[in-house]
């Protein structure tokens, strides 16, 4: 069990350098391209392609517990029919025997503009988890048990995202949690309270400095936002699946 933990970490570690390692590239691309950086490093969080490490980890892991490779989909064939809108394309999306099993949404967020793009996040997350409960009450998702939903953010650990951000109450009280909190805090508030509210199934936090991101350094805030809580949680449904139907 320890060695299995240990190997885990080593991929979260290999997972988290790919994302710097990408975000280095992307950047670099779009200046020798424009001759200037995009204000805010805007390439290199909007690339994509940053966070494919997380998105082959589990990909690996799944497979590992029973599952197809043909079942899991990335950057292809990651469109579902939502509720309020017709479609939307999630990062990993996982189809079994005809039947959405799993669907898998990964984040980053690098500073400098840790208020504006927190608030996008926020919005975002509790948007689509919305969107997608009431698509699956509805029947979009036909032949389907309840699918499992994750979120998965990787936040820049920087002194703008750790220090106490302050709250503005012109009319109403915001909620204690709030008070003296960071980004990184409040990320922890959003995710904690999305799982436990069961918008999504499991959730993981993780917080990387960009002066170490590249050794694969990082580190995990809250205990219930573990990358390895993340896929336990995925990958009981996956090793369940695996002993009941085939």
């Amino acid at each position: 069990m320890a060695t299995n933990r240990r190997k885990l970490q080593r991929q979260v570690q290999s997972a988290v350098s790919h994302f710097w390692r990408t975000r280095a590239r992307q950047s670099q691309a779009q200046g020798a391209k424009s001759g200037r950086r995009d204000r805010g490093a805007r390439s290199a969080v909007t690339g994509g392609a940053h966070l494919d490490g997380f998105a082959e980890l589990l990909r690996v892991l799944m497979v590992e517990a029973g599952l197809s490779a043909t079942a899991i989909h990335r950057r292809t064939s990651v469109e579902l029919p939502g509720y309020y809108r017709a479609e939307k394309k999630w990062d990993l999306v996982v189809v079994v025997d005809g039947r959405l099993f799993a669907t898998i949404e990964f984040k980053a967020q690098v500073g400098p503009s840790f208020g504006n793009n927190y608030n996008n996040r926020t919005e975002e997350a509790l948007g689509n988890a919305t969107d997608y409960w009431a698509a699956f009450r509805e029947g979009a998702f036909r032949g389907s048990p309840r699918p499992w939903l994750g979120y998965l953010m990787l936040l820049e650990d920087a002194e703008g995202s750790t220090r106490p951000v302050s709250v503005a109450e012109p009319h109403f009280p915001v909620f204690e949690e709030f008070h003296e909190a960071s980004y990184a805090q409040r990320y922890q508030i959003l995710l904690t309270k999305m799982v436990r509210e069961r918008l999504y199934d499991a959730a993981s936090l993780i917080l990387s400095p960009s002066d170490q991101g590249l050794k694969g350094t990082f580190s995990e805030p809250c205990a219930e936002l573990t990358f390895a809580n993340f896929a336990e949680s995925l990958l009981a449904r996956a090793f369940a699946y695996s002993r009941t139907q085939k």
